[in-house]
C-alpha cells in the first residue's frame, strides 16, 4: 500500500476524466443574423437597454417594477429554488475532500465478545457500561473524474436555476408593465366613452328641444335616447376591466386586493415611447434570453452526467480509516488497552457484469440528446417570439394610422352633419349615423392605443430584457 500510495495520488491529481467534454452547441443556421421583421422607421438595431421600461419615461412605472422585483411571490420562490440548487452544488463540491464522522456513545448491558473472554477465564459475565469514542475518515480517489463530473453537473444545474429565476424576472417586469399599461389604456377608453356619452346626450337634448318647438318628431327623440343608452352601456365593462387590471397589478406587487396600487388609476394615457424601439440582432437576442441560456446549461449538465455514468465502468478506490477507544470506564478510553485504529483501501468495481452501468451510460447519452434538441427548440422559440412581436407591432401601427384618418373623417362628417341639420338639408337620421360613426371611431383609436403599448411590451419581453435590473 505504501508503494501504491504515490501512484494513486498522482493519478488522482492528473485530471483523468472519462466521458465527453462539453462544448457549447452551435445555434441553427441564420439564428445569429439580423431580425427579419425589423422596420427601420419603427425599430433600430441598437442594443436593448436591460431596464427597457425606462424608455417610457414614466416614474410611476419605474417604481412599480422595482416593487415587483422586491415583493413578487413567484420571484421569491424562484430565488429559493436557486438557493437550493446552490446548496446541492456546495454539497457536491464537498466530495473532493475527506469525509469525517465523529461518534461517541455509551450503552448499558452485556457485550458478547467480552462475555466470551470472561467465560474462558472462568469468570461470570457481568452487566456493565460500555463507552466508545470513534472518528471515521474516508477519502475517494477521483481517478476517472466521477466526482469532478458530478461537480460539473451540479454547477450547471445551479446556473440553470439562476437562468430560470432570470427568465421569471423578465416575465414579472413585462407583466407588471402590461398590467399598468392596461390600467392606463382603460382609463383612456373610459374617458373616450364618457366624451362620446356627453356628445350623444347633448344631441338627444337637442332632439327633445326640436320636438317641443315642433321641428322634430318623437321618432327622432327615441332614436337619440337609444344611442345615449348604447354609449352609457359601454362604461361598466370598461370600469370592470380596469379594476381587474388594477388587482392583477397588485398581485404582481405581492399586494392583496385591498392594498392594490390605486395611485395607478391617475394614469389615463397609455405609456408612449419617444423613440424607435432598440432591438439589436439575433446574436444579442440569444445571448440575452435566459431560457436559451438555461437550455444550454441543461445540455452542459447532461453532458457531465454522461461522464459520471462512464466513470462507473472503472474501479472506485476509497481510503478509509478509523481511530478511537472502547472501554467500560471513560478514563480508560484513551489508554493503549482501550484504543483501536485501522487504515486501508477499499476497491469496488461492477465487473465483469457491467450491463447496469452501460445502460446508465445509454440513458445519460439519451438525456444529452434531449437537452441538445431542447437547446435548438429554445433558440427557435426565442427567434419566433421576437419576429412575431415585431410583426404584430408593425401591423398595429399601420392599423392605427388608418384609424387616425378614419377618426378625422368621422369628426369632420359629424361637424358637417350638425351644420346641415340646422340648415334643414339633411335628416336627423343622417346626424345619428354620423354620431354613431364618431363614437365607434373614437373607441377604435383608444383600443388601438392599448394594443400598441401591449405589442411594445411583448417585443421587450421577447427580446429578453429586464433580468439584470
Amino acid at each position: 500500500m505504501r508503494r501504491a500510495a504515490p501512484l494513486i495520488l498522482a493519478l488522482s491529481l492528473s485530471g483523468c476524466l472519462v466521458g465527453p467534454t462539453y462544448r457549447a452547441p452551435n445555434p441553427p443556421a441564420g439564428a445569429a443574423g439580423p431580425l427579419v421583421s425589423v422596420r427601420p422607421e419603427l425599430e433600430t438595431t441598437a442594443a436593448l437597454p436591460d431596464d427597457w421600461w425606462r424608455l417610457y419615461q414614466d416614474p410611476l412605472l419605474d417604481k412599480l417594477i422595482a416593487e415587483a422585483f422586491a415583493a413578487n411571490t413567484d420571484l421569491k420562490a424562484a430565488q429559493a429554488n436557486l438557493s437550493a440548487a446552490r446548496a446541492v452544488y456546495e454539497a457536491t463540491r464537498a466530495g473532493r475532500y475527506p469525509s469525517t464522522t465523529l461518534a461517541s456513545g455509551s450503552i448499558y448491558g452485556r457485550d458478547p465478545a467480552t462475555d466470551e473472554i470472561v467465560e474462558i477465564l472462568g469468570a461470570k459475565p457481568q452487566t456493565i457500561w460500555l463507552f466508545d469514542d470513534l472518528i471515521d475518515v474516508s477519502y475517494e480517489f477521483d481517478l476517472f473524474g466521477r466526482l469532478r463530473r458530478q461537480i460539473e453537473a451540479s454547477k450547471a444545474d445551479a446556473a440553470a436555476a439562476r437562468a430560470a429565476r432570470d427568465g421569471l424576472k423578465i416575465t414579472v417586469a413585462a407583466e407588471t408593465a402590461r398590467a399598468y399599461a392596461q390600467v392606463c389604456a382603460l382609463g383612456e377608453q373610459l374617458a373616450v366613452a364618457q366624451r362620446s356619452l356627453d356628445v350623444v346626450s347633448h344631441q338627444a337634448e337637442i332632439a327633445d328641444q326640436r320636438l317641443q318647438v315642433g321641428a322634430g318628431t318623437r321618432f327622432d327623440v327615441v332614436r337619440s335616447r337609444g344611442l345615449v343608452a348604447q354609449a352609457r352601456a359601454a362604461l361598466p365593462p370598461l370600469e370592470g376591466q380596469r379594476r381587474a387590471a388594477l388587482f392583477q397589478l397588485g398581485a404582481l406587487l405581492g399586494r392583496t386586493p385591498a392594498n392594490a396600487p390605486h395611485e395607478a388609476e391617475a394614469c389615463v394615457t397609455p405609456p408612449r415611447l419617444a423613440a424607435p424601439i432598440p432591438v439589436g440582432d439575433g446574436a444579442a437576442l440569444l445571448k440575452r434570453r435566459p431560457d436559451v441560456r438555461q437550455a444550454e446549461l441543461r445540455l452542459a449538465g447532461a453532458t457531465a452526467r454522461v461522464g459520471v455514468a462512464t466513470a462507473d465502468l472503472y474501479p472506485r478506490i476509497t481510503l478509509t480509516g478509523f481511530w478511537g477507544g472502547f472501554a467500560d470506564d471513560t478514563s480508560l478510553i484513551a489508554t493503549n488497552a482501550g484504543l483501536g485504529w485501522g487504515v486501508g483501501p477499499k476497491i469496488s468495481w461492477a465487473f465483469p457484469n457491467q450491463s447496469a452501468p452501460r445502460a446508465r451510460i445509454r440513458q445519460a447519452k439519451a438525456g444529452a440528446e434531449v437537452a441538445l434538441d431542447g437547446f435548438d427548440s429554445a433558440v427557435l422559440q426565442a427567434l419566433k417570439e421576437a419576429e412575431q412581436a415585431l410583426t404584430a407591432y408593425g401591423a398595429e401601427l399601420d392599423h392605427r394610422r388608418a384609424l387616425d384618418e378614419a377618426q378625422a373623417r368621422a369628426h369632420e362628417a359629424f361637424d358637417l352633419a350638425r351644420g346641415q341639420l340646422s340648415a334643414g338639408s339633411i335628416s336627423t337620421l343622417d346626424l345619428l349615423t354620423a354620431e354613431q360613426t364618431v363614437v365607434a371611431a373614437d373607441a377604435a383609436v383608444a383600443a388601438s392605443d392599448s394594443a400598441l403599448v401591449q405589442d411594445q411590451i411583448a417585443i421587450f419581453k421577447a427580446l429578453g430584457g429586464g433580468w439584470k435590473g
